[in-house]
């Protein structure tokens, strides 16, 4: 093809590591080489996909159309049911038997993959056209090698004998950047950290040379840093042999740094579509600033609460007439009762809007609202600490032989901080480092190996069980995933309800069920989510149910772990803000552990940042963001995107390099020397005490 370059990857040059790609090309205003000579590689005209279920034909994408050329890379965003899925099963002939494609021709290379035979589309599918799904260890075979799992497809496809396979194999890891490859080909996915094996899911994807990949979600269950690495490496790849990228993704920083194109679906609809630089400074569909305003910002201080969406999207078994997004509009008017079509816009793309005039004219803004920083909403009660942690540490022991050495998992070790009555203390790093056993410790669901934890000034080992009930029913958790925290077999009033009555709160039957639907509406619920199962409610819903829940029996500190991190970009807003005004109302501390650091940045108060069970840095958030200390949250930042084009231009995000050691055998003096830039011999000796660098800013770091 025009303007691509030699696709065959030779033995004799692996290709780049991670280690040796560099900052992006920039060039125009996309902040990205756009290869605008390319030929097109991929055409959608007018697809719709159906599903027939028992109770409706749901129509999950209607009318999509879209180009790729070779080389480009396509985003694909929007809320979980817009379609960004099932549109990427449609083109690689995936979709389940009770899908059906009615109407509408997916060409590739001038050949509508909808009419060639199965046995053709499984040649194309495995050669040509590559698919990176969104968790690597569901899509791994668990009980075959990683070599034998990367060979299959060179012998299937390529007809290579065992020798040639085996030595593309060890070059396949070597390109993704993996390590000792010769060895790692006899090892299985479980031995494998979550990057490395979306690391081998790109090889595996990148075996046959394929055209076009399509990557869905390929980071969501990743750190900051490795999704990092993975994408920077995607990109490389789509450079220098031209492949063409497909990535579906909810993250707004990805599509900024990453993305020549971005295509926006709402409800099963294309609504916007446009170069990357345009859809982020000058959208022109409600929906698409919607979700801009919905994305808190790392590179700038908090302001009020972000501005959400309200409302969900709609149940494609019941779409609303005409467009779909008016019933959530702050702009909708009666015409818009009639479907719009998507005309061009002034910003070169085209958007499915009636008012996309006014829009282009400045005439309508998306207003934030505005709400007090949180960490002045308890002035009086500032200087309270309500919970103080001195000296926490936790061993996990690991199981061995009968003669070998015993070992324990080093999951925390010597952290101390506190957290003052009215605040939110923001808790980050990497995947290991210990996040979500500190909070567990607290809530006294596991046992510390040494060190102490006090609430309200008394100390959980001097309690006795009576009075840990007592300081139980104000210590309260929401966690990552409400679907596994709330019982499938009880109705959501049921499980509000459940420890009303554990603790004698309520006098009957009736002041339970008034005190159930106070708590949903106080969540932003309808009463009549009581009578619902939680498989019946979106993930937004069940996880005001867990606050919900949390909040029953008035709980004055609530650990947050990962509580937003599941969840679309506008109902993480929504929780957000939930979160923010129960705190002003009810004087709620929170643990909030996450690893998205521009949603702890606009929640919290203070941040701690761990690395490998030891706390690295703490500071004010905002100092901590703009004037880091330690390399390690320096590096952190830098890995995380922005969304934003041109804030990304601007930037050449160094990456950590190397894998995180293993906790059951740390590394000697600084945990952090083996990855870190400024590393010297005095840090392999000497671990670094946390020390205050500045007024309320502490680091552990010998270098500071």
């Amino acid at each position: 093809m025009g303007g691509v370059p030699e696709r065959r990857l030779s033995s004799r040059s692996p290709g780049p590591a991670v280690s040796d790609i560099g900052p992006p090309t920039l060039i125009g205003d996309s902040g990205l080489v756009a290869p605008a000579a390319a030929e097109t590689l991929l055409r959608v005209e007018d697809l719709h996909v159906n599903f027939a279920t028992d109770a409706a034909n749901i129509q999950a994408v209607e009318g999509l159309s879209l180009e790729v050329k070779a080389g480009e890379i396509v985003a694909l965003v929007g809320e979980s049911g817009s379609g960004k899925s099932v549109s990427a099963h449609s083109i690689m002939r995936l979709l389940p038997r009770t899908g059906r494609i009615p109407q509408g021709r997916i060409l590739f290379e001038g050949r509508n993959l909808l009419d060639i035979p199965e046995e053709k589309m499984r040649h194309v599918r495995g050669k040509e056209i590559s698919m990176i799904f969104q968790e690597p260890m569901t899509s791994l075979n668990p009980v075959l090698p990683i070599g034998l799992q990367l060979i299959e497809p060179l012998q299937v496809h390529l007809r290579m004998s065992a020798r040639q396979a085996n030595a593309r194999a060890v070059e396949l890891l070597r390109l993704v950047g993996i390590s000792d490859a010769e060895q790692r080909l006899h090892q299985y996915p479980h031995q494998f950290s979550g990057g490395m094996r979306q690391r081998v899911m790109i090889a595996i994807g990148l075996a046959c040379d394929p055209k076009l990949i399509i990557a869905d979600e390929p980071t969501t269950a990743l750190d900051v840093t490795i999704q990092a690495q993975i994408l920077e490496l995607m990109k490389s790849l789509s450079r220098d042999l031209g492949i063409a990228l497909i990535i579906i993704t909810h993250n707004l920083g990805i599509v900024a740094r990453y993305a020549h194109r971005v295509v926006v679906m709402y409800a099963g609809r294309v609504v916007e579509q446009g170069e990357a630089d345009a859809i982020f400074h000058r959208p022109r569909h409600p929906y698409t600033m919607g979700l801009l305003r919905s994305v808190p910002r790392l590179d700038r201080p908090r302001g009020g609460q972000l501005a959400t969406i309200e409302g969900l999207p709609p149940s494609l078994a019941d779409t609303p007439r005409g467009c779909r997004f008016a019933p959530r509009c702050p702009f909708r008017l009666p015409a818009c009762e009639a479907s719009p079509p998507l005309v061009p816009t002034d910003a070169g793309g085209l958007s499915a809007c009636i008012r996309v005039a006014e829009i282009s004219a400045g005439k309508l803004a998306w207003h934030a609202a505005t709400a007090t920083p949180l960490h002045q909403t308890n002035d009086a009660n500032s200087d309270a600490t309500i919970v103080s942690i001195r000296n926490l540490t936790k061993y996990f022991p690991v199981k061995t032989g009968l003669l070998a050495k015993p070992r324990a998992v080093r999951a925390v070790e010597d952290v101390s901080f506190d957290i003052r009555r009215g605040e939110t203390l923001g808790l980050v790093g990497e995947s290991g480092c210990g996040k979500s056993t500190v909070g567990r410790l607290i809530l006294r669901l596991e046992q510390p190996t040494r060190g102490s934890i006090a609430f309200q000034g008394r100390r959980f080992a001097e309690t006795g069980r009576s009075e840990f009930k007592a300081i139980r029913r104000k210590i309260q958790a929401v966690f990552q995933d409400p679907y596994s925290s709330l019982n499938p077999r009880m109705t959501t009033g049921q499980i509000i309800a459940e420890p009303l009555k554990v603790y004698g709160l309520v006098a009957d039957g009736a002041a339970v069920d008034d005190r159930v639907t106070q708590l949903l509406k106080e969540v932003g619920l309808r009463p009549e989510i009581g009578d619902r199962y939680p498989h019946q409610l979106s993930g937004g819903q069940r996880q005001r149910v867990g606050i919900a829940r949390a909040l029953a029996i008035e709980p004055e500190f609530i650990v947050c772990d990962e509580a937003v991190s599941a969840l679309d970009v506008s109902i993480q807003g929504q929780i957000v803000n939930l979160l923010e005004t129960l705190q002003r109302k009810r004087g709620l501390s929170y643990l909030f552990i996450a690893h998205d650091l521009a949603v702890v940045r606009h929640i919290s108060s203070r941040i701690v940042v761990m690395y490998l069970g030891r706390v690295m840095e703490t500071a004010d958030r905002d100092e901590l963001c703009e004037q880091p200390l330690h390399p390690y949250t320096k590096l952190l930042l830098e890995a995380a995107p922005i969304p934003d084009p041109t804030a990304e231009k601007a930037r050449a995000p160094r990456l950590i390099q190397g894998e995180l050691p293993s906790p059951l055998s740390p590394p000697s003096g600084c945990v952090f020397h083996t990855r870190c830039p400024m590393a010297s011999i005095e840090c392999k000796a000497e671990v670094p005490a946390l020390r205050e660098a500045k007024p309320g800013h502490a680091v552990a770091c010998i270098k500071v």
